[in-house]
């Protein structure tokens, strides 16, 4: 076609959306226009499967005008947004339903605030009597250098000097923002601080497989023959095929010499490494809420002997139990059909446990409970209605392939022709 791409674009433009019966059942879920600046709304047809609108912003107000156009619509599927629940109780009837894997993110996203604070409370817990151990393979990374070592301890110095600022500050009341703004740190970061109640140690990590193991039973026979040479272990390894550096061999040899090597720098040879001896491995803060928000029965042993050993804390017990319930009712929701009457004992069991949450004195917990109590109709719909945003978190990820095809450059009027012409 002899035409410019201008022209293309002003006939897409112009041509007239698809006449669309009204709907009855939508979802409504937000989507990035710029990632973590601005976002809009995305509206879907679930029993017909289809985007029926592009919102620009995910205001209560922006949602509300568009549900006004709708009267006859019955059900709303959302996250739990306070913004799209405002919008929906000031403009509409209809039964909102709370997401319930978005329920079940919120849970897990309390379980790890929280254990972000109690986190090296928990690493000083001792193991478990017949915890399993796994054989052949490395608990921590190969040591470091005396001078690597020093530079972390100093880093370490720093980071609870920080530590001990912050919690000085939050306890004299200051105001977190101001905190954050005087000491320069992240908003995560400064949070983190004044909840912990120690200071929140860097978690030892699982170290993954390294380029060094496959040659491992050959450094083992040549140490155990006498060789103490880093370099002419390093060439040896070299000529069967390794591909790292010596620095790798180096830091193997580290802590298997019998004697300091001829070229150890003399201010190390008689005094030891300033970094702190690291605790028993623990899982990170984000793995160890995981562990605990999934089903006991389909943890290895492994991932059972380490939920045995943080529950040994009484806090962390209490913890587990409650998110374990919540989690178990919620699954329980998602593969069975409720029945009037299983319907019933659902949001019985629901407002027990946040009858014993609020009062478990465990102020994650509490706070956690108290937003499902206040957003507790669309919460108990989530336990009885078969329907989810699930829908939506399919028609984002389809938008989001539209408008990357377009580099980012399409207005916001044209990425909603894309989506509702293609649709």
């Amino acid at each position: 076609m002899p035409a410019s791409a201008d022209t293309v674009l002003r006939l897409v433009r112009d041509q007239p959306l698809p006449a669309r019966q009204p709907p009855r059942i939508v979802g409504v879920d937000d989507w990035a226009i710029r990632k973590g600046r601005t976002y809009g709304s995305i509206l879907v047809d679930l029993e017909r499967r289809k985007p029926i609108e592009l919102l620009p912003d995910r205001t209560a107000s922006t949602f509300s005008a568009w549900l006004r156009r709708y009267p006859d619509i019955e059900i709303i599927a959302r996250d739990r947004s306070s913004e799209y629940a405002k919008g929906a109780a000031t403009a509409s009837k209809a039964i909102q339903v709370a997401d319930r894997w978005h329920l079940l993110l919120n849970a897990r996203q309390m379980v790890e605030r929280w254990l972000a604070g109690a986190h090296a409370r928990l690493r000083r817990l001792p193991l478990v009597r017949g915890s399993p151990v796994a054989s052949g393979r490395r608990t921590r990374a190969y040591p470091r250098t005396r001078a690597e070592q020093a530079a972390s301890a100093d880093s370490r110095a720093r980071w609870q000097a920080l530590y001990k600022e912050v919690r000085q500050r939050h306890a004299r009341g200051e105001a977190l923002l101001a905190i954050s703004r005087t000491t320069g740190l992240a908003r995560g970061t400064f949070r983190k601080f004044a909840q912990a109640d120690s200071f929140p140690a860097r978690a030892v990590r699982q170290p993954g497989p390294s380029i060094l193991d496959p040659f491992l039973p050959h450094l083992n026979a040549r140490l155990a023959a006498g060789c103490e040479n880093g370099t002419a272990l390093w060439r040896e390894l070299r000529d069967l095929g390794f591909a790292g550096s010596p620095k790798q061999v180096y830091r193997w040899l580290a802590e298997r010499r019998t004697a300091p090597a001829k070229t150890t720098v003399h201010k190390w040879r008689s005094t030891s490494p300033t970094c702190p001896t690291a605790d028993a491995s623990l899982p990170s803060h984000k793995q160890l809420a995981w562990l605990l928000v999934r089903p006991p029965t389909v943890l290895d042993a492994t991932e059972a002997a380490v939920l045995a050993r943080v529950r040994q804390d009484p806090e962390t017990a209490a913890v587990a139990d409650l998110v374990q319930r919540f989690c178990a009712l919620i699954r329980q929701c998602c593969r069975e059909r409720q029945t009037r009457n299983n319907a019933q004992t659902s949001i019985e069991a629901l407002t027990t446990w946040i009858a014993e949450a609020r009062s478990s004195g465990i102020q994650p917990i509490g706070t956690f409970a108290a937003g499902l109590e206040q957003d507790s109709a669309a919460v108990r719909a989530a336990l009885t209605q078969p329907w989810s945003s699930g829908q939506a978190e399919g028609q984002i990820t389809r938008l989001k392939l539209l408008k990357r095809s377009m580099y980012g450059r399409a207005s916001f009027d044209l990425l909603c022709r894309r989506v509702l012409l293609a649709a």
